[in-house]
């Protein structure tokens, strides 16, 4: 059986970890941001670009 300040030592410590990967998580997803919306302005600009260029059907009335 733990004592009870070796088991709180033992849930600060495991606490203290967590934040810090919460803290790394945040600060990776606030890096990606950027990325993501340049990735969707880029498939957006392929999809016009392949519109554009696909021949119009030709109605034969």
């Amino acid at each position: 059986m733990q004592h009870p300040e070796t088991r709180l030592a033992l849930h600060h410590a495991r606490a203290a970890e967590l934040r810090a990967q919460a803290s790394a998580h945040r600060l990776t997803e606030q890096a990606r941001q950027p990325y993501d919306i340049r990735t969707r302005l880029g498939w957006t600009l392929i999809e016009v670009g392949l519109r554009l260029t696909a021949p119009r059907p030709v109605f034969n009335p």
